[in-house]
């Protein structure tokens, strides 16, 4: 299968991202000397100004870093938590009757993260400053940028949704002024500037998390919260927020892929895989109907654990070792029938024991590599906008459940399910492969297809990444929500008429993806080191507006 475009090469470092500007922000700072980690702080900043729908400094962050001198990955979790102060009780009488928490206003919001994770990675990795880091993005910020063609088309869909959105009709006028042109979402070749973001950036340069959390950028959140009838206190902002933790992994045809633990939905992926290899992929070929189905029947039954026990990890009740145990997956591999899609799977008889979005890849020359992901989950976030900062305060307190019982029912201080994970895989003991998917429940099951495209199909980076995808919908939901178990396969218009006749021969409901296909199939993008040549690989997602580059 051909790419639609190679991959990138380059002898120093790479940098792939969804927006040309912060490719090059990226790669501006490790033409400087900057670290790795410097170079995806520059690329996120200027994606918090490029991509103001998707990330910025009103969301949360997770990494994984490969330290060439200590020869380990190190993971970050750096996301926020409910406001200790609103019980669920309180929450329970102000959602009057929902049963599920709501996407936008106030109710929607958990403490930002994402600044505490870039002062974090900073400190441990960081080569240059922080201002020398943000300059790029601050300088774009005040003279204004190009809006790219795809982006302006979800920012000016959503833009138009969210003026209908009465959750937060009181604060769409500070949305307007930091957002909107003339009314409008910009369009493509619009050049917006955002002078609040700058003021953040410039803040956070000079004064680090203290800065944004508890000075005037700190105090202009809580006023936006308290206004909008938010629980949140000054401590629930000041409080840390960013932690590093200990990488999953298990090993799948040879190689070692590692995710995140909970809350984030990173275990999924490798659950998914550890089904997977209990079918003959390679035999079955990249556009067979058999590898499909077998992709989809292991979504179904890896979904339905995700839905009952991923949590915040102090709340789990089974151990992430049990949801690994390759025992485990054999037995759920087992309830496949080949000839049959699956509607009705539970989740597995685990063992008690005694989490929109982007995504950027980034290696340097000493061999840093980075797999971030930053996110305010729904489109704008909770659509909540702080203007003196230029940026909108995330929705993620929507992955909660409602049901205080359940491991991810709400709790005050609690951290809710997330989405958003970054991968990285090791081939023969030594780092691989950076590598991420964008967009909510695809993430999962896109870094499955691009990493099964890879190792079992032989494709190249960028052709694992341009090869049609897939997206199962349905099945329980961590928030408590209960879709048809059969659920919807969606598919690009590249899929062939005869592997969707052989998909509905199965018993699977398929249905074309009419729409923009950005939104629905995710955004990937990966750094791959060829140790034996001494060169970086970089591959940026055709669907989106980015780019890799290397020097």
């Amino acid at each position: 299968m051909n790419a639609l475009r190679p991959p990138a090469l380059g002898r120093y470092g790479m940098v792939a991202t969804s927006q040309t500007l912060a490719t090059q922000a990226g790669i501006d700072i490790l033409r400087s000397g900057g670290s790795a980690v410097d170079a995806a702080l520059a690329a996120n900043a200027m994606l918090a100004l490029t991509e103001p729908h998707m990330c910025g400094p009103g969301g949360d962050l997770f990494a994984l870093v490969w330290d060439p001198r200590e020869r380990r990955l190190h993971g970050l979790n750096a996301s926020g938590r409910s406001p200790r102060g609103q019980s669920f009780a309180t929450l329970e009488a102000r959602l009057e009757g929902r049963h599920t928490m709501p996407g936008r206003g106030p109710l929607a919001v958990t403490a930002p993260g994402a600044v505490d994770g870039w002062c974090k990675l900073h400190d441990r990795f960081g080569r240059l400053s922080l201002r020398e880091i943000f300059a790029p993005a601050v300088e774009y910020a005040h003279a204004g940028f190009p809006v790219a063609t795809r982006t302006s088309g979800a920012w000016r869909r959503v833009a138009a949704e969210l003026a209908r959105e009465p959750a937060i009709a009181r604060q769409h006028a500070a949305f307007a002024a930091t957002f909107l042109h003339e009314g409008e979402g910009p369009s493509p070749g619009q050049v917006m500037s955002n002078r609040g973001l700058a003021r953040t950036l410039d803040a956070i340069a000079e004064g680090g998390r203290r800065e944004f959390y508890a000075g005037e950028i700190g105090e202009a959140m809580l006023a936006c919260l308290t206004a909008a009838g938010g629980a949140f206190t000054a401590d629930d902002l000041t409080r840390d927020h960013a932690e590093w933790v200990e990488p999953l992994t298990t090993r799948y045809r040879g190689h070692d892929v590692y995710e995140l633990p909970p809350n984030g939905q990173g275990v999924s992926v490798l659950q998914m895989l550890n089904i997977l290899e209990h079918f003959p992929l390679a035999r079955f070929g990249i556009g067979s109907a058999e590898w499909w189905h077998a992709f989809l029947e292991a979504k179904k039954l890896v979904f339905e654990d995700r839905a009952r026990h991923y949590a915040d990890p102090a709340c789990m009740e089974v151990s992430c070792a049990a949801l690994l145990d390759k025992d485990y997956a054999a037995r759920r591999a087992a309830q496949i029938d080949p000839a049959r899609a699956g509607s009705s799977y539970a989740c597995g008889d685990v063992a008690v024991p005694g989490g929109d979005t982007t995504y950027l890849a980034v290696a340097d020359q000493d061999g840093m590599m980075v797999s971030f992901i930053q996110s305010i989950f729904q489109a704008f976030g909770s659509g909540l906008v702080v203007p003196e900062g230029g940026f909108a305060l995330q929705s993620r307190a929507a992955g909660f459940n409602l049901d205080a019982a359940h491991p991810n029912g709400y709790a005050p201080g609690k951290r809710p399910f997330h989405t958003i994970i970054p991968g990285f895989a090791m081939r023969d003991g030594e780092p691989w492969l950076a590598f991420g998917v964008m967009g909510a429940d695809m993430q999962p099951q896109g870094q499955v297809q691009v990493l099964v495209n890879q190792i079992d199909f032989g494709l190249d980076v960028q052709a694992a990444g341009d090869a049609p995808r897939l997206r199962h919908v349905g099945g329980a939901q961590p928030n408590g929500e209960r879709l048809d178990g059969l659920g919807v396969v969606q598919y690009e218009a590249r899929i062939p008429a005869s592997l969707v006749a052989a998909l509905s021969a199965r018993g699977h409901r398929l249905q074309p993806i009419v729409d923009e296909p950005l939104h629905v199939v995710g955004g990937y993008q990966a750094v791959e080191r060829d140790a034996a040549r001494g060169v970086w690989r970089g591959a940026t997602e055709s669907r989106f507006d980015g780019v890799a580059l290397g020097y």
